[in-house]
């Protein structure tokens, strides 16, 4: 199938306004603004079936459909560019590469919500990407697709480059709004939720990267044309970010529902030195481990969540027979220990409890009781905090105790690894 996002990926200076130009872009934006109304804009959307890249896949056409049309404040729109999800690598790719992609859909979307203002919100450890961005930005005011007058046609609009500091919560819409806003990144209660109250308590649309670099295509080409690609409620294409064991990693752009295995062993060319698969993360740490029993579950919304796992950031994490799974659940505890913001007393209290026994357990030195002590910690942890954040640092943990507890119950009875690759004390 021809790709959709990253057909020029490759392509040299495919950043530069004038190629970008030439190889089809900013078509989308003068149909949109000459051609269609933002009603018919967000209905094509809805239309397109298509839902959130950033790991929620709430349909994107509904959540812009939420904005109060007669409201009189000023609305906005955000791009989250807040890549921080654990093998996740797909919108820093999509933003060095091709950021009039991104910036095209977002006119569109801001077209279509009403907005005169946006921010794309970028990590902070992305400097290259922000300077790719700030750059692109540029090239769009010099030649008339940002400011006052887009294209004459009357649409005011102006975009700046937010950079954040490199909090994994920020990652989450409402810190997002308060970090832009200068305050700490900690989320807020919803509802309300930020379409009506969003930044400086105005209706705001938060989508991620990948959603938004959708949009020009979806509005040039139709939704019912996106809506053909990929499975019947995960429509479109999505990108995976393949790392861990596997002979070739990197992006792969793919129709929504392929399998596991064929994005493992055909795309991915299999695993590293003929060794057998033992597990896999599909869509990012936060979401929950699966077994070499579910190769053949389809890369989708539907299909993971009926498998026991999730889509989430589609961030493919593959593990051989030679990884050690209490380790692996043991580096994720300590990376959402670090990144709880500590407004939850069960995620900051909960996190730092998980990656103590996980580092006791590790260290040989763990208890029977320790599992379900673990289990009943990560039971206090989901579903009771303000963000997702606690839930991303609980299911994990619960997972890998649901499909290897042999491997926690040999750590704690022979206070070693099942995996014999010498020390292995952290």
């Amino acid at each position: 199938m021809e790709k959709i996002l990253f057909k020029y990926i490759d392509f040299p200076e495919q950043y530069r306004i004038d190629t970008y130009i030439k190889n089809g872009g900013y078509r989308g934006l003068p149909k949109a603004l000459e051609e269609l109304s933002p009603v018919q804009i967000i209905e094509t959307v809805k239309k397109s079936g298509l839902r959130g890249r950033g790991g929620a896949g709430f349909p994107t056409g509904l959540k812009w459909g939420f904005v109060p049309k007669d409201s009189q404040k000023p609305k906005f729109l955000l791009c989250n560019a807040d890549e921080g999800e654990p093998g996740t690598f797909k919108d820093r790719s999509l933003i060095e590469n091709n950021p009039h992609q991104l910036i095209e859909g977002m006119i569109i979307a801001s077209y279509a919500i009403g907005a005169h203002k946006a921010f794309i919100y970028i990590r902070g450890e992305f400097a290259f990407g922000a300077k790719r961005l700030s750059e692109a930005i540029g090239e769009c005011y010099k030649n008339g697709y940002l400011g006052k007058n887009i294209l004459g046609s009357g649409f005011d609009l102006d975009l700046d480059v937010y950079r954040g500091a490199g909090a994994y919560v920020c990652g989450e819409e409402t810190s997002l709004m308060e970090s832009i806003e200068g305050e700490r990144a900690n989320p807020r209660l919803k509802p309300p939720f930020p379409a009506s109250v969003g930044l400086y308590k105005n209706p705001t649309v938060i989508n991620n990267v990948e959603t938004l670099s959708n949009i020009s295509h979806i509005v040039l080409n139709g939704g019912e044309w996106f809506a053909n690609i990929g499975m019947p409620k995960s429509t479109g294409t999505k990108i995976f970010s393949l790392s861990g064991h596997v002979n070739k990693p990197g992006n792969y752009e793919l129709p929504m529902g392929i399998t596991v295995r064929e994005l493992i062993f055909e795309h991915g060319g299999g695993i590293k030195d003929d060794r057998k698969l033992k597990a896999v993360i599909p869509g990012g740490v936060s979401t929950p481990i699966l077994t070499p029993a579910s190769l053949d579950v389809k890369m989708d919304f539907e299909s993971l969540y009926e498998a026991g796992s999730l889509l989430g950031s589609g961030a493919t994490i593959v593990m051989d027979e030679t990884s050690c799974i209490v380790k692996a659940a043991y580096r994720i505890s300590k990376f959402f220990e670090h990144e709880s913001c500590g407004k939850c007393v069960p995620c900051r209290e909960g996190t730092r409890w998980i990656r103590l026994i996980l580092e006791r357990i590790e260290n040989g030195k763990g208890r029977e009781e320790d599992i379900e002590l673990l289990r009943d910690i990560c039971t206090n942890i989901i579903a009771k905090t303000v963000c997702p954040l606690g839930d991303a640092a609980a299911v994990p943990i619960m997972s890998s105790i649901e499909k290897f507890r042999d491997e926690y119950e040999y750590h704690i009875k022979n206070k070693k690894c099942m995996v014999d690759l010498g020390t292995r004390f952290v």
